[in-house]
């Protein structure tokens, strides 16, 4: 021990340190994923809500073994989802709010669809990926993920209560800033259950809107739209968006679609909107775009790239390439709005006048 005269010494590898610590915590970032799907599973952050709970408390509201429980808690508090204002008491971040179920920004079922066996096993597929070029999800389950979701209800409603949260708040973002027009028909491609298309429309009340995705897509389409009271300015059509998409739009739009597609089917996508789409219509493609290098500014969008990779065979693009993508399918792009909708970039694409 030594008294507050005695010079104490620096640590001349504190530097080298810092940085083990850093790799160590990225090394063990599958651990602080689990935790998180864990409390998502438990419902800890609802249970919490705005104000603090207890481990013993939480412990009893869940059935969990306490002791275990205070432990996945203080991991939590330790990365930033929570914190601990006194031993034993835990409250919830502004990050970790996001998983409360009646957070407007929830994102409680995205965290338990991407823990979820069913991604996680196909992540420990990355090498194979990696190695061979094969996506790892087929080389896992024996299927391509959306052959799977097709014949696993449970985890297909799942997966899309996570995409219809990821799509809640970029659909609000998307709505507030790009300039739709008052009227026509805007036609959203690979709509899903109509939240994007619902947003929109509710801050254009003069335009009118198709969603437009497979049978099993479009399936809670209709209560969407109802409980939004835009039943009677919205259809909803079924349909194969490699075969034929619908005609008469003004606005063709497709959001996070060409992320699940590699070139081959991304490029067939786009014929199909052309051959159907009138020539005065225009496209947006909305989305993640790329640096042209990477860099630390936009690590989602490489999660996603990766992502894509493992489970679908699909990618996330630089504008270069969408635009050599566009000019290939007979579109002429007209702008690149760089984070027009949030985090996610608009391309407009009109069809190309023939020379």
């Amino acid at each position: 021990m030594t008294s507050d005269s005695t010079p104490r010494r620096t640590n001349p590898v504190g530097g080298a340190l810092d940085l083990r610590a850093a790799l160590i915590e990225r090394i063990g970032g599958y651990m602080s994923a689990h935790a998180i799907g864990v409390a998502a599973e438990l419902g800890l952050a609802d249970l919490i809500g705005s104000g603090s709970r207890t481990s013993e408390e939480l412990a009893s509201d869940t059935q969990a073994h306490e002791p275990s429980l205070r432990r996945l808690l203080r991991l939590l508090v330790s990365d930033g989802i929570m914190t601990e204002p006194r031993p034993g008491q835990f409250t919830l971040t502004e990050i970790g709010s996001q998983l409360r179920a009646d957070s407007p920004g929830s994102l409680q079922n995205f965290a338990r669809m991407f823990t979820d066996p069913l991604f996680l096993t196909s992540w420990q597929g990355l090498r194979h990926t990696v190695t061979s070029g094969e996506r790892a999800f087929d080389h896992a389950y024996g299927s391509g993920v959306y052959a799977y979701l097709a014949g696993h209800p449970e985890t297909s409603a799942l997966f899309n209560e996570a995409m219809s949260e990821e799509s809640r708040h970029s659909a609000a973002q998307l709505a507030a800033e790009f300039d739709f027009p008052d009227s026509g028909t805007l036609i959203d491609l690979g709509g899903g259950d109509g939240t994007l298309l619902t947003a929109i429309l509710r801050s254009r009340p003069g335009l009118r809107g198709v969603v437009f995705d497979s049978a099993s897509g479009v399936a809670e389409a209709p209560a969407t739209l109802r409980k939004a009271g835009l039943a009677d300015r919205c259809e909803v059509q079924a349909g194969d968006f490699f075969e034929s998409v619908p005609g008469g739009g003004d606005l063709y739009l497709i959001k996070s679609v060409f992320q699940d597609w590699g070139d081959d089917e991304s490029r067939a996508i786009l014929r199909t909107c052309r051959a159907h789409m009138p020539e005065s219509a225009t496209l947006l493609i909305v989305g993640s775009v790329l640096p042209e290098t990477a860099d630390t500014s936009t690590p989602v969008m490489f999660l996603t790239d990766a992502n894509m990779m493992v489970t679908t065979g699909g990618r996330e693009r630089t504008e270069s390439e969408f635009r050599a993508m566009l000019e290939e399918t007979g579109f002429t792009v007209r702008s690149v709005g760089d984070r027009d909708a949030g985090p996610l970039s608009v391309i407009q694409a009109v069809p190309a006048v023939a020379s």
